[in-house]
């Protein structure tokens, strides 16, 4: 007989093993070594490295008995509840930084947050890269609080057929059975958000806590009694359904998110958060919702608008914009109307936001990020390169401006150390010789092998495969061999079959007599994607050739939990995208914290960091080659198997008299010692709290009430006027217009402009100087503001001079001085709030 429900039943523990239960409650266990290890000691045999919550509920009275007799036991209970205890409440380095100017809180939304498996709801880098955002910032103090959806049943289980092909599982999730609690109202019933959904239907919201450390993630679950059968499975899937399904995700994401926090804070006493956060355009309908809060308060919807972008920042983690969440207008219309979620916003005003045509798009969709980036005031890209991508990309939000002007930054992604390094690395130290760390790495590529060869079985049995025609699978890899890895999502971009594409030559590769060479390979394709899955199947079949199985096997189901075992593992992480639509990566980084070289095309992080003692760099294709798809990963697979076979396999190989690889080891040490540090998610949260948070803080305390009317006002006031504003004239000192410039030279330039009804105080007139290419465009610019030299007269133009000043020893060019812009982003003669960066919500704050 099959049960038709599960319930978990938890275990009533004895008032000396209470604690257990706090350590249990807190995801620090998933990344604080010496909890982990308690809860091994109490694991009953085959769940040693589970989560603590499943090993609480497999004890048995008499053990709980036992246990809460056992001195010893209490003491390391003591130590680990004290020092949980001391991390939730001592001063981090947010509370030291001693300004005291940062935000008292902030929300950070994404659809997916990767924090431990034992909480699967993340598919991705994206909700990677959450998780450790949330992780880092816990670290490090920041009062963030996360805030997404939880999905009944997550993303999928990932299996394969006897031919190779995908196959997918969606096991039901039992909050019950995960590291959450359920927020409750003071009479003890289950807190509930509610949206307004068209034709009178409500979409109702649980809300479930999951404790980072001291980051409190908040998770929106529709699957309550009180909705329909259809708004109950709203939650059902992390990006599953159709469009109008993931719009409803959305919906509840971005304005149930933020009741969800309101209805936090009023529970709990936390402070309300001053900055909120967008991972990505997923959750931008947040800003729609706080609009429609501050309209409640007295402001109509420009001032709103204001306030709204001021404190909000938004990132952006796709390079193309296919990867954008785009969705009918109607759609959007029926359900933010007056008889939808957010009634007395203006439905123009708000579709206007979410106007794709700037970017050359369609004027039927409705597009997240074009919104998002509209109601941010601060925008970043995730990398350097991703952010000079993301500013071309955008670039007609901001009509006018130069591309390198376009005002989103980047900060470039990071990975949680604490998470992805393995224990025996963290504890090596920086005096081990080369003998000592050329053994550890030997010891992790050991245990890499015996759970591949775990995991393999388990997949071929899967697969159909009896357990005696599974013998070859315990020679399957060699822990003397040169092993690269590969894992990671399976869009067609990230190429998972480049390797592929001359067979011959990979298996030679694989099979050389002196140095061979083995690839351990991962990855999910989205359920949708059938070429994805045909990429998965071919490289499966290709791995189930007899001659080459014991050195290349593909791992079905990747997840954390894999991927914990499978960086510290290799020799080499290997990342081949087509350049530049890898926004960042950080796969590659997870892998150098273990000390594993990286072997990559030079795109997303890699970009900006590789240097020839940290791994190689692929060469990309360039030219008319590039335009040829086919003879582009021709030439960039043969360039892939020239590293590998004329370098990376060599210094590997190449032993001194020890058996110790001297060079392979100097570069391991080098990757750990100057790379690591870059990588990590402290740098870059410290990053974001720096450059992004407390800014966005400051600007939103500034913006009372009275100053966003003020504000709004002034910036309809410049658009409407913007039209009319010209340099009309430009006169360059004649000396340097016969006679050419010279060093030093301080040449005056005199302009003329017609100000469209604006006043002087509203606008600034700049300089640009610098180098000049054969195309006539500036390099090396250096911008001077000119000072008036004289009123305007009746409405007509007004003069302005200035001296755009020479740099010593470097011959400069003058180019023609930008056109009048406005001088801040305030009325004039008016103390206001900080310039913010122009776009949509913000048009006519820069020229």
């Amino acid at each position: 007989m099959k049960a038709i429900r599960r319930f978990t039943v938890r275990p009533v523990l004895p008032d000396p093993l209470r604690p257990l239960a706090a350590l249990a409650r807190n995801l620090r266990w998933s990344w604080h070594e010496p909890t982990r290890a308690l809860f091994d000691s109490l694991a009953p045999e085959g769940l040693r490295g589970a989560d603590p919550v499943r090993v609480l509920g497999a004890l048995e009275a008499p053990r709980l008995v036992a246990l809460a007799a056992d001195a010893d036991f209490l003491a390391r209970l003591s130590v680990a509840a004290e020092d949980l205890d001391g991390y939730l409440r001592r001063p981090r380095w947010y509370q030291e930084r001693g300004s005291g100017d940062g935000p008292a809180a902030l929300a950070y939304f994404s659809p997916e947050f990767g924090v431990a498996a034992a909480l699967p709801q993340y598919s991705g880098g994206l909700g990677i890269l959450a998780g450790d955002h949330l992780k880092s910032a816990s670290d490090l103090g920041v009062p963030l609080v996360g805030v997404g959806l939880l999905y009944r049943h997550g993303y999928f289980r990932q299996s394969l057929g006897r031919d190779g092909w995908q196959q997918e599982q969606y096991p039901v999730l039992d909050p019950g059975e995960l590291p959450v609690t359920l927020l409750r109202e003071p009479d003890g019933t289950p807190a509930r958000i509610t949206l307004a959904l068209p034709g009178g239907r409500s979409l109702h919201a649980q809300l479930w806590i999951a404790q980072v450390g001291r980051v409190p993630l908040l998770m929106l679950d529709s699957d309550v009694e009180e909705n329909a059968p259809g708004e109950r499975s709203v939650t059902d899937r992390l990006y599953g359904g159709g469009s109008e399904h993931r719009f409803l995700q959305e919906l509840l994401l971005g304005i149930g998110g933020v009741r969800a926090v309101r209805t936090y804070t009023r529970l709990t006493g936390h402070p309300e958060p001053e900055v909120f956060h967008t991972n990505e355009g997923h959750a931008g309908f947040l800003g729609l919702e706080r609009i429609r809060e501050l309209q409640g308060e007295g402001l109509d919807f420009d001032a709103a608008l204001e306030t709204v972008r001021a404190g909000t920042v938004f990132t952006t983690h796709t390079p193309v914009p296919a990867g954008i969440d785009r969705f009918d207008r109607a759609l959007v219309a029926r359900h933010l109307g007056d008889d939808g979620a957010l009634p007395g916003l203006d439905t123009g005003r708000v579709l206007a936001l979410g106007d794709e045509t700037p970017l050359g798009g369609e004027p039927g969709v409705f597009n997240m990020a074009a919104m998002g980036l509209r109601l941010a005031q601060r925008a970043n890209g995730v990398s350097t390169l991703h952010g000079a991508v993301s500013r071309e990309m955008f670039a007609g939000l901001w009509p006018g401006f130069d591309t390198g002007e376009v005002p989103i930054t980047s900060i470039t992604n990071g990975v949680h150390a604490p998470t992805w390094t393995a224990p025996e690395v963290g504890r090596l130290g920086a005096d081990a010789s080369d003998a000592e760390l050329w053994e550890l790495r030997r010891t992790l590529r050991t245990r890499l092998v015996t759970d591949v060869r775990d995991r393999l079985r388990a997949s071929w049995r899967q697969r159909g495969a009896a357990a005696a025609e599974l013998g070859w699978t315990d020679s399957v890899l060699d822990p003397d061999v040169l092993t690269i890895g590969f894992a990671r999502r399976v869009p067609s971009y990230k190429r998972l079959t480049l390797m592929l594409r001359d067979k011959d030559r990979l298996r030679a590769l694989l099979l050389h007599p002196e140095r061979p060479v083995q690839l351990v390979v991962a990855g999910k394709a989205h359920p949708a994607d059938d070429g994805g899955k045909k990429l998965v199947q071919e490289l499966v079949r290709f791995a189930d050739d007899p001659r080459v199985r014991h050195r290349i096997v593909f791992l079905p189901d990747y997840g954390m939990e894999m991927a914990r075992g499978l960086y510290p593992g290799c020799d080499v992480w290997l990342n081949n995208p087509l350049r530049p639509l890898e926004a960042c990566g950080t796969s590659g980084m997870k892998a150098a914290l273990n000390g594993c070289l990286n072997l990559s095309v030079l795109d997303g992080w890699w970009d900006e960091w590789y240097e020839p003692e940290f791994g190689w760099a692929i060469p990309t294709a360039d030219g008319a080659a590039a335009a040829d798809e086919e003879r582009r990963d021709d030439l960039e697979a043969a360039a892939l198997y020239e590293l590998i076979e004329r370098r990376v396999a060599p210094r590997f190989y190449d032993r001194g008299a020890d058996g110790v690889p001297v060079a392979w080891t100097a570069m391991v040490r080098r990757t750990l010692a100057d790379l690591g540090p870059k990588v990590l998610a402290d740098r870059m949260v410290r990053e974001y709290v720096e450059r992004l948070y407390v800014p966005a803080a400051a600007a939103r305390r500034a913006l009372t009430p009275d100053r966003a009317r003020e504000l709004a006002a002034w910036k309809a006031r410049v658009r409407a006027a913007w039209p009319g504003v010209a340099v009309d004239h430009v006169e360059i000192g004649d000396d340097l217009a016969e006679a050419g410039a010279e060093l030093g030279a301080t040449p005056v330039v005199r302009v003329r402009v017609a100000l469209g009804g604006l006043s002087p105080d509203d606008v600034e007139v700049q300089a640009v100087t610098g180098r000049v290419d054969a195309d006539d465009t500036l390099a090396d610019t250096r911008t001077s503001g000119l000072k008036p030299a004289g009123g305007p007269d009746l409405g007509g133009p007004a003069a302005v001079r200035g001296h755009p000043g020479a740099r010593p020893h470097r011959p400069l060019r003058l180019h023609r001085p930008r056109a009048a812009r406005p001088s801040a982003a305030r009325p004039p003669r008016r103390a206001g709030p900080p310039r913010p960066a122009g776009g949509p919500g913000g048009r006519g704050s820069r020229g």
